[in-house]
């Protein structure tokens, strides 16, 4: 059997012909790449990287198809500790793939007794019971020793990695996740997430840092961050908290029009989405105020909400669908509200919720935690977003945008947040575009870097004693640098006299410039340079700011060597690298010779995160 042919031929049989194409070339390029390199004999890593809600399970089941007809027999797929979405990936893989043997975490004698005449696929929540109890029934069949397994472990990032790093410790999941691996000959581990920020934080040592990161494009109808979170401006698709008297109420109708719209015209759903807190209690009070509102609506139905909902009909713009006249959408609210077609549910870890009561109908769902990850709302028009943190993280707040996805109408989003997270947001996207960037044009060393008081991710999957943070507005210089290449600088810098008070130079200049200094590890020189490969990354023609000076009498260990009127002078370009050459005499210190000593300052207000490998 041709096993991604056949695959691929059944998503093409229900009509999505774009999927089709997006998961063949995803497979064809990882397979080529990647997999058709795999000796059998070792233990590999790998990152499958796409953005969030953009398709990912059926980019894996392409890649693990592929990796069928490239000779793997054993695949582990991995899934969140969630008994719901456990069962739900287990049937799907059922659904989609033909002539494997499908195991449930409960099938070790179905895994023992097909001894690999089929090609088998395990589904298995990350739960530390659930794990042991597996890497024992792979450890003890033999033909496991023989033979390659291929683990994709989905959302890979959220509890797989070692949280007790810090600790010179394992944590539990983490260890097993390892005695799986290692209890086969040989291993291929993909890791799959929309958020690589703590993956890619992670030093080699550690056996969780990829070989290799393939980032995978959506599909042309896929809304994500740059339609919400555009370079430039506000769209018109998100709404201030701070300019709203009354939000809920705003929420409501808001979602009370687009549902009347959705359902008069052939839809089956609709979603607002209501993420206030991660306090249960919070969900309650949430939950109690939308049906505050709901009958508010329901006494002014003919009143003040008529005018409210005329004033919005006028600026829908649904795209997916005829617009519905008026007349039509007042009569569908009010068979809505006067037959309480509408749902309202807390779904957390006290209240589970099953996916089909959100499947149909006008729906308003209140959470926390559990509206993250692995969790696809289908219909969702509407967010309510005021979840804060005093200190967020990036790929937590990222797992948060459940307005993602392929069924959206972009002519009828809307999403309430404050203006403050608003920006968070954008900036969290605006580093994963860098991201994605670097990935494409193949970088070994993807950096991240986010906004001061904006973490990465949790800090205890990041050893402390490997990734280092450098602030912007900081300015950097070696304490003890052993320059023998002052030379060499010299003529780089020869067309840059002293007269001048700075040069805007290309970054290309500065990181020339820089691979010329000789330094002990004080000075981060391979951060820096890598940091203006990501700037160029995103801005091929970056421009910075190079001051020069010669014959300076300067003392060593004299502060940040700078004199008043140069740090004065780099200061006032705070959104740009600024690299400050000084020429120094040697005469007080530095081991009696003419030396050039750089002094680096990054653009302000961000933190750069680099791994310092040993």
């Amino acid at each position: 059997m041709a096993y991604l042919k056949n695959y691929i031929d059944k998503i093409i049989e229900r009509g999505n012909i774009g999927l089709a194409e997006s998961i063949s070339n995803t497979a064809e390029d990882v397979g080529n790449n990647y997999l058709k390199n795999f000796s059998f004999t070792s233990h590999e890593i790998g990152l499958l990287f796409g953005n969030v809600q953009s398709g990912k399970t059926g980019q894996m089941f392409g890649i693990m198809s592929k990796a069928t007809d490239l000779g793997f027999p054993v695949f582990v797929l991995l899934t969140t500790d969630n008994v719901v979405l456990q069962q739900q990936t287990l049937d799907r893989v059922k659904a989609d793939l033909d002539g494997f043997c499908i195991c449930g975490e409960n099938d070790a004698r179905v895994f023992a007794d097909n001894s690999l005449m089929l090609p088998t696929i395990v589904v298995l929540k990350k739960n530390a019971r659930i794990l042991k109890l597996w890497a024992n029934i792979f450890n003890s069949t033999g033909f496991m020793r023989g033979n390659p397994l291929f683990i994709v472990d989905d959302e890979a990032d959220a509890v797989s990695l070692n949280t007790l790093v810090n600790k010179n410790r394992q944590s539990s999941i983490n260890k097993y996740l390892d005695s799986i691996r290692n209890g086969a000959s040989s291993s291929l581990y993909l890791q799959v997430t929309g958020t690589p920020q703590s993956i890619f934080l992670q030093t080699r040592e550690s056996g969780w840092h990829p070989l290799f990161t393939h980032y995978f494009k959506p599909g042309k109808s896929y809304l994500g961050g740059d339609f919400f979170f555009p370079k430039t401006g506000k769209p018109d698709c998100v709404t201030y908290l701070d300019n709203l008297q009354q939000p809920e109420r705003d929420v409501v109708i808001r979602h009370l029009l687009v549902s009347a719209q959705i359902l008069a015209s052939g839809g089956i759903t609709s979603t607002c989405l209501i993420h206030p807190s991660v306090k249960q209690a919070a969900h309650q009070r949430f939950a109690d105020s939308i049906n505050d509102e709901l009958d508010w609506c329901k006494a002014n139905l003919h009143g003040a909400l008529e005018t409210e909902l005329r004033k919005q009909h006028t600026l829908l713009g649904p795209t997916k669908s005829a617009k519905v006249p008026f007349s039509e959408i007042m009569d569908k609210v009010t068979e809505l509200l006067t037959n309480n077609e509408f749902k309202v549910l807390i779904m957390n870890g006290k209240t589970d919720v099953e996916s089909s009561e959100y499947a149909s109908g006008c729906n308003f769902v209140i959470g926390g935690n559990t509206l993250g990850r692995g969790v696809t709302f289908p219909g969702l028009q509407t967010i309510y977003y005021t979840r804060t943190a005093k200190k967020p993280q990036a790929d937590t707040m990222w797992q948060h945008s459940r307005m993602f996805g392929y069924d959206r109408d972009p002519g009828m989003m809307m999403v309430y947040i404050d203006e403050r997270l608003y920006k968070l947001f954008a900036d969290i996207n605006a580093t994963n575009n860098a991201i994605i960037s670097q990935v494409e044009q193949g970088f070994d060393d993807v950096k991240i870097y986010y906004p001061e008081g904006l973490n990465p991710t949790r800090k205890n999957v990041l050893d402390t004693d490997h990734v280092t943070a450098i602030s912007g507005g900081t300015n950097y210089y070696p304490f003890n640098p052993d320059n023998n290449t002052i030379d060499e600088i010299t003529n780089l810098l020869a067309p840059f006299n002293d007269d001048e008070p700075y040069y805007q130079v290309s970054l290309r200049v500065m990181k020339e410039v820089l691979s010329h200094v000789v330094t002990d590890h004080d000075f981060k020189l391979p951060s820096f340079l890598s940091i203006i490969d990501t700037m160029l990354s995103e801005n091929p023609t970056m421009q910075g700011i190079l001051i020069v000076r010669r014959n300076r009498d300067v003392a060593q260990g004299t502060g940040a060597l700078l004199s008043p009127n140069d740090w004065q002078l780099g200061a006032s370009f705070p959104r740009k690298v600024v690299l400050t050459m000084y020429q120094v005499t040697g005469n007080k210190g530095w081991g009696g010779k003419q030396l050039w000593i750089p002094n680096i300052k990054l653009p302000d207000g961000a933190v750069y995160y680099d791994v310092i490998e040993d």
